[in-house]
């Protein structure tokens, strides 16, 4: 190994944002890609695959002379629990289990990027912190109880103190990206329940609260999202520094379900707010029908993500948004429009053949 070159090890790599991690570093010419996941990706490798468990430090230490090769990590790993305590526990213990692993002898590591989103302001997952000041800013106060990204940055702060690499974090919200068999995948299962509803010769109502669809919101495109990881990950500047990073805009549902609407041919319906996760329950006959109508890719109807995700993404009643001034001051100048991220998500689900 040469001085300049540059061994990414991109974990979490089955997930939206560490895939097009690894696909971005790929096509760059210049990284040699290593991916970390659990189980092999459903889209095939994009470098040298280890399956390690990071919940066990020792299968953590079976790869050790493999993880020790790379320069820079890009953590995307996530482990979704019960509650917030657990979540907490298991994904604090993933990020260490690695981090002792790879500098517990002689390594080469340079700098580790985490990916985390805007659950460090706030969520409307836990009751117990539900809203959070907007625009969210890198150093506003944090919210009790912490959850695991407090935890996580905390921890790489200590351990770095005294070590030559740096690290960055990245919060993104709502990361729309192609992926499959990946649980948090909102663009897909938007795209699958405006298919299903069309199928079954339905409007394309919005299947959330009207709170939501009134309310201002931001997502990330997971390409985006890459090309951030990897200036932050490169550009000194940016060590040991948090980012925002959301799409170039804010929006409201009521005025991008139109888009999505014209996309796939349909009328725009009502608001109709039904539980996804309970009316999905008896539809995979009418995917499975779609799939044999349009000759598409025999997508199983579990690998299209979880309808609770989906539930809790359309059920928001507060404003989202996250200040981005931090990343342009730093440096990061590309744009993202969110519905230029729809349809470009839309015609790549279509161009393979996942949807008609």
């Amino acid at each position: 190994m040469t001085s300049t070159e540059k061994i990414a090890l991109i974990v979490g790599a089955n997930g939206i944002a560490g895939r097009s991690i690894a696909s971005l570093l790929r096509d760059a010419g210049d990284w040699s890609i290593w991916t970390l996941s659990r189980k092999p990706s459903e889209l095939g490798q994009l470098g040298h695959e280890l399956l390690v468990d990071l919940q066990s430090l020792e299968s953590c230490q079976a790869a050790a002379s493999q993880l020790r090769r790379a320069t820079h990590i890009f953590y995307a790993a996530r482990s979704p629990q019960h509650n917030l305590e657990a979540e907490t526990h298991v994904n604090s213990e993933m990020l260490k289990n690695l981090i002792l692993t790879v500098t517990g002898g002689p390594n080469r590591l340079k700098h580790v990027s985490l990916i985390h989103g805007t659950k460090w302001y706030g969520s409307a997952h836990y009751a117990e912190y539900t809203h959070y000041k907007t625009p969210a800013q890198e150093d506003d106060p944090r919210h009790q109880p912490f959850n695991y990204y407090h935890l996580q940055q905390d921890f790489l702060q200590e351990r770095q103190a005294t070590q030559t690499w740096t690290w960055s974090a990245l919060r993104p919200h709502t990361i729309w990206g192609f992926n499959l068999g990946y649980p948090h995948n909102i663009g897909l299962l938007i795209a699958a329940y405006a298919i299903i509803s069309k199928q079954l010769k339905q409007p394309l109502s919005f299947p959330g609260t009207q709170a939501c669809y009134d309310s201002i919101s931001q997502a990330t495109d997971a390409e985006f999202l890459a090309k951030a990881a990897r200036w932050a990950a490169t550009n000194p500047s940016c060590s040991n520094q948090a980012f925002n990073l959301i799409n170039s805009d804010f929006f409201r549902w009521r005025d991008l379900w139109p888009l999505i609407a014209r996309y796939f041919e349909m009328e725009v319906g009502p608001v109709r707010t039904i539980e996804l996760a309970s009316y999905m329950q008896d539809k995979e006959t009418v995917w499975q029908a779609v799939i044999q109508q349009h000759k598409l890719r025999n997508t199983p109807f579990a690998q299209l993500g979880r309808w609770g995700y989906a539930d809790g993404v359309l059920r928001s009643d507060q404003d989202d948004m996250s200040s981005t001034v931090k990343c342009r001051q730093y440096g990061f100048q590309d744009i993202m429009p969110t519905s230029q991220m729809c349809l470009a998500l839309f015609a790549k689900l279509k161009e393979n053949k996942i949807i008609p």
